[in-house]
């Protein structure tokens, strides 16, 4: 009798133990890789080409493909330096992986520094689109999951995925301990703050526009930002952390609907 019962029980043990070890839910386990697979046919390469330069092709930084397959979602920061018009720059995407990629030229449909977004348009045939959450339904506790070019440059444009639990949902800036930490841009967010999401998972150059998106759904609830916030949030700090944000989806549709497109 004994026996039998130190057999049920270890069978009870083994089957937790299996549960706490399994990377996720068995509804996330079957959807995730084909949520991945569809995200990334829509994240492209941001960057430029010159003719005269090699290699020809410079990455800059992640978009995504939104509206009608023929925009782009990016941070403002990565279209802002100035082309080399002179040599014929031109600023566009990448799109495909590693060596298979295809250039195309992008126009700047409309931009709102203030959020650090931008719409990109391109020509040709369209791509796959992500389509837009409801950013104000975000909670803290949601484990959301953003796929980008982390150093793409040196890596190659091999999309990679990571997940990233909202951590906190806080102000761009907060009051800062004294005058010397105070910059110019600080107190112009000072006139307009909005809220951004603070993200458990690291984020590396080149995931700059990455979305950040549900792993069951694909609807994309932000855009990663590293440069742009922590210039604000963590101008004091010497090295880089391990805290990531993104900008909330909101930004994203306003820049769309200006342009009548539907997110």
């Amino acid at each position: 009798m004994k026996s039998v019962f130190l057999r049920a029980l270890q069978g009870v043990l083994i089957g937790i133990a299996i549960l706490a070890t399994s990377p996720m839910p068995g509804a996330l386990a079957d959807t995730l890789p084909q949520t991945i697979q569809k995200v990334k046919r829509s994240v492209v390469a941001i960057g430029t080409y010159l003719p005269t330069r090699a290699p020809r092709g410079e990455f800059r930084a992640t978009g995504y493909v939104v509206g009608d397959g023929l925009h782009v979602i990016t941070n403002y920061h990565v279209i802002k330096p100035v082309l080399d018009i002179e040599h014929k720059e031109v600023l566009g995407i990448f799109v495909g992986e590693g060596e298979s990629t295809q250039f195309r030229p992008v126009e700047v449909e409309a931009t709102d520094p203030a959020h650090d977004m931008a719409l990109l348009k391109f020509s040709g045939a369209p791509l796959p689109v992500l389509r837009l959450g409801d950013s104000d339904s975000v909670q803290e506790g949601w484990v959301l999951y953003f796929t980008g070019y982390p150093i793409g440059s040196i890596l190659g444009l091999y999309p990679a995925s990571i997940r990233a639990g909202i951590s906190s949902i806080t102000p761009i800036v907060r009051p800062a301990p004294n005058a010397r930490y105070l910059d110019a841009r600080m107190l112009r967010r000072e006139e307009d703050p909005f809220k951004i999401f603070q993200l458990d998972g690291i984020s590396y150059p080149g995931n700059s526009g990455s979305p950040l998106y549900d792993p069951l759904t694909g609807r994309v609830y932000g855009t990663l930002n590293s440069t742009f916030i922590k210039s604000t949030k963590e101008n004091v700090l010497k090295d880089p952390s391990a805290i990531s944000y993104a900008i909330p989806s909101r930004y994203a549709k306003a820049l769309m609907q200006s342009v009548h497109l539907n997110p």
